[in-house]
């Protein structure tokens, strides 16, 4: 093969080392469907052809600030001021790699040990790392440190933790050998989780605000698992939601993550997004991906340098706490950027707006025939009952010119029971024109 510098008798000695007798026996987990499979594209175009395909088919997307939008469930709109941009499109950002040689990526350490500290003191807790992926794999890491901690072996997970957090956290624990349970789908956020702990629990991992839009008092939870020697992994997907409830350290918890995109990240249609994770200072050392930490030179002034990094491709390879081998680096500076304008009172601000709008939302939507909200605290998110299919309800919606939120069906397709709820998220880019048209648009239709 053309870039591959083996050769056959390099590959055969390989696969017998591992004790297999041909290459495809390495993805006999992977369905076939998904290999090989063919890709309808059309035959060779010229490049004039090609901008007008490709333009055809980006105008069938619908961009979130067309019209009213109130999509939520894990990724939402907020205001970013022009400033991010302008700062992270600077070129020693942008084509910065990694900081491997501390005496030439001062800026870039800099930022992610600012990004830290930041990212700490909004969860409440002692030390946060330097980037995850996204929300949802920094959830799964947790449950692999709670592991590593404690050295159990069974996860509990929340009733009303976002399905996709579930499904990676699933997916990561079960190739260690870890019973996952899972608590039943939990709207209201009554659910009793201290039942569900036992002495082999390493963790147990519930959201703030829940997947429904509930707040939540961690304090209980945390002192049940506690009591039997297990972690309280809370998560948070809405960052904007810290600059007015109680953080989750406060709380009790023990690891904290959660997505970031809310702070200086737009929607990107799904990506690229940044996971944020903190924990206690005494669990520092099991935490993944990698640490910075502020130093002196030998001349006595303040420097910068990757503190902790133990990861795969670093010396400790298998006894490494995880395989994250990168980090989000420019959505983090973005991050840290968008935070740094705000500050404490701008954030506080920012959640406050967020939250008059989602209570205008509330009151407007419960005013509508058949419509019922089911949230009895709420930040900016929150979940109604219609007396129809949500997901046909959206549809009409779209083709209205409202993307009037989540769902059941598009997070729980398998649970009928779902398919009637609808989440809905409202930022401080919702306008009363906005929900006035959200509300007309859903009272015509049902």
């Amino acid at each position: 093969m053309r870039y591959l510098p083996l050769s056959g008798a390099d590959r055969r000695a390989m696969m017998d080392e591992i004790g297999v007798k041909a290459v495809d026996e390495l993805f006999v987990d992977v369905p076939k469907s998904a290999l090989n499979a063919k890709i309808d594209l059309p035959a060779h175009k010229g490049e004039l052809e090609v901008e007008r395909i490709l333009g055809a088919m980006a105008a069938k997307n619908r961009a979130a600030g067309a019209g009213p939008f109130f999509v939520g469930a894990g990724a939402y709109k907020h205001h970013v001021p022009a400033t991010v941009d302008h700062i992270i499109q600077r070129s020693e950002f942008l084509t910065a790699y990694t900081p491997y040689q501390p005496e030439i990526a001062q800026g870039t350490l800099q930022y992610l040990f600012e990004f830290q500290s930041q990212v700490a003191a909004l969860l409440g807790m002692e030390v946060a790392n330097a980037s995850m992926y996204d929300g949802s794999t920094a959830c799964a890491e947790a449950a692999l440190m709670a592991r590593r901690v404690t050295k159990r072996s069974r996860v509990v997970l929340s009733g009303a933790l976002h399905p996709h957090y579930a499904a990676v956290t699933r997916t990561n624990s079960e190739l260690v050998n870890d019973e996952v349970v899972m608590a039943p789908i939990d709207v209201e956020g009554t659910e009793d989780l201290a039942a569900l702990i036992d002495d082999k629990t390493s963790c147990v991992i519930v959201q703030n605000p829940d997947v429904f839009g509930n707040i939540r008092d961690l304090s209980p939870i945390a002192e049940a698992a506690h009591a039997k020697g297990a972690l309280l992994v809370a998560v948070v997907t809405e960052a904007i939601s810290l600059g007015a409830i109680k953080s989750p350290g406060e709380m009790g918890a023990d690891i904290v993550v959660g997505e970031g995109q809310s702070i200086g990240n737009g929607l990107n249609f799904g990506g690229p997004y940044v996971g944020l994770f903190a924990t206690r200072q005494k669990y520092m050392r099991q935490m993944p991906g990698r640490l910075c930490g502020e130093t002196v030179d030998a001349e006595g002034k303040r420097g910068f340098v990757l503190t902790l990094s133990t990861r795969e491709q670093h010396i400790r390879r298998d006894k490494a706490t995880s395989n994250i081998c990168t980090n989000s680096g420019l959505c983090a500076l973005a991050f840290t950027v968008h935070m740094t304008l705000l500050g404490e009172k701008g954030l506080r601000q920012m959640a406050m707006l967020s939250h008059e709008a989602a209570c205008k939302t509330v009151d407007a939507l419960g005013k509508v025939p058949g419509v019922k909200v089911l949230n009895k605290s709420y930040f900016n998110e929150f979940t109604v009952k219609l007396p129809a299919d949500a997901s046909e309800v959206v549809e009409v919606l779209a083709a209205k010119g409202v993307l009037a939120g989540v769902p059941g069906a598009r997070l729980w397709p398998h649970d009928p029971e779902t398919h009637n709820l609808l989440i809905v998220a409202a930022t401080e880019c919702v306008s009363d024109a906005d929900i006035a048209a959200l509300a007309s648009a859903l009272k015509e239709v049902l």
